[in-house]
């Protein structure tokens, strides 16, 4: 991932806040918004049928995997069935099993190993990377792919070479890579509650069902 050349090219676009917030509102305006809530839809599939979810990617993007994972798997419990939980797991939180991984093999290898041991056909592979370029990033994705699973990703420029390897790929509209995380995470919270509402959406049709009835 080329993030020193990517980031100097962002920033000199942007020198004062009112510029900065300004390519902000730009970017708002541009969102592929039909493919976040195809994206959404995928995720609240993969929570009914009790699929995994593994999300990875390098550094703001590996903060946002755990995030992301956090979200899922914590702020939906209680939302629906109380005995299913989502299953989100961040490949970027085992430190000793990235270094060993990546000690023994290269570090481009550190996401695809650890989905040979846990990803099957059906679950989603889910990446993160602002340039869409990542060796591990690109090479995680081709062994979701090998092993039957749904790929998405989230990228921003032009959407890099991992466009190809997802079935859905959110592409943020910004060659400016704070602008690109900005909304990475933004785009993950939007998930996050649509998500939520389809969890709870049978719930409260049940209830209002029973209701009626009686």
């Amino acid at each position: 991932m080329s993030t020193a050349s990517s980031t100097a090219s962002g920033t000199g676009k942007t020198t004062t806040s009112d510029s900065y917030f300004s390519l902000h509102q730009r970017v708002l305006s541009e969102l592929p918004h039909s493919v976040v809530e195809s994206v959404a839809k995928k995720l609240s599939e993969a929570y009914e049928s009790g699929r995994s979810v593994f999300i990875f990617g390098n550094g703001g993007s590996a903060a946002l995997a755990s995030h992301f994972a956090c979200d899922l798997g914590k702020g939906t419990a209680g939302l629906g069935n109380p005995k299913q939980r989502f299953k989100a797991v961040s490949l970027a939180d085992n430190m000793p099993l990235l270094t060993a991984w990546a000690n023994d093999t290269s570090y481009h290898q550190v996401f695809a190993e650890q989905l040979r041991n846990l990803v099957q056909a059906g679950d989603i592979v889910f990446a993160i990377s602002a340039s869409g370029n990542s060796p591990n990033v690109l090479l995680g994705l081709e062994a979701g792919r090998e092993a039957g699973a749904f790929n998405i990703g989230i990228a921003g420029f032009d959407g890099g070479k991992m466009r190809a390897l997802c079935d859905l790929c959110i592409v943020i509209p910004s060659d400016h890579m704070q602008i690109v995380e900005d909304f990475q995470l933004s785009v993950s919270h939007a998930l996050f509650v649509m998500v939520c509402h389809n969890i709870q959406a049978p719930t409260a049709n049940a209830l209002s069902m029973t209701a009626g009835a009686a």
